[in-house]
């Protein structure tokens, strides 16, 4: 069984202090996907780089800012840091790592909340990610898109879709562009499991107690080649753990 975990640890020195080793000793992933390190890869906490894993990062040029990594106890035979986009590249937003089996990315994608321009820029992502992802449907082996994608894809994705309607993250053409990676062939590993179960969200804003109350937005995915969902025996949110505004999204993989 392989177990993969993907997280967006809202800065890795504040998963730190929040129990990033102590959740990863406990739940033992092989592969972690982390998004939004904020931090160069010297910053990285010392018991952090400690982990029994092979360390990958794609660090933005801003400090304190995005930030993509890859843990993992196989050692990556190849790896590639972005897509030959200036702009992305520069954000640290798209990291590949190729195992002997399996390919393996953490992508963040641009929040769009910040005003029109973020939301340009997030919209010309996906334009620029759509195509190169779908080239990786045709490797000789399996791959997994895991990440924080910054959109709900459907109203069971959102705590209230009426209301948020109008709200980057759930915006029509970015549910369409959701919708448009699926009919590539990608599969949504984790409501694939869950098909129709409502509240199952994977990040809470931190005000108004929105975790303890469960109004949340489904944002992080494992988007998977097909055979890898054939693959796919367990999917779950780890929403015990409070190592940032986001839980782990932890799916267990019979590669055998």
């Amino acid at each position: 069984m392989l177990k993969i975990s993907s997280l967006n640890v809202n800065g890795i020195r504040a998963a730190h202090r929040h129990g990033f080793t102590d959740w990863v000793s406990q739940t033992d992933p092989d592969i972690i996907c982390m998004q939004e390190l904020r931090a160069m890869e010297h910053q990285v906490p010392g018991p952090v780089k400690k982990l029994d894993y092979h360390e990958v990062y794609h660090t933005a040029q801003k400090k304190g800012y995005s930030g993509v990594g890859i843990l993992s106890r196989e050692e990556p035979i190849r790896i590639q840091k972005g897509i030959g986009v200036d702009w992305i590249d520069s954000e640290g937003r798209i990291l590949m790592a190729e195992f002997k089996d399996l390919i393996v990315f953490s992508i963040y994608a641009p929040s769009g909340t910040t005003g029109d321009e973020r939301q340009d820029l997030k919209m010309e992502f996906l334009n620029y990610f759509l195509p190169f992802a779908q080239k990786y449907l045709s490797a000789d082996k399996p791959v997994v898109i895991c990440g924080d994608y910054n959109i709900c894809h459907k109203p069971i994705d959102i705590h209230n879709p009426k209301r948020n309607k109008n709200t980057s993250g759930f915006l029509p053409e970015e549910r369409e562009w959701v919708t448009r990676l699926l009919q590539t062939g990608f599969e949504d590993v984790y409501r694939r499991l869950h098909e129709d179960e409502p509240d199952l969200y994977s990040w809470w804003s931190y005000r108004a107690a929105s975790k303890e109350r469960n109004k949340g937005w489904r944002i992080d995915y494992h988007m998977s080649s097909p055979e890898l969902l054939d693959a796919a025996e367990e999917a779950e949110i780890e929403m015990e753990w409070d190592l940032s505004d986001h839980a782990p999204v932890t799916i267990a993989y019979d590669l055998r």
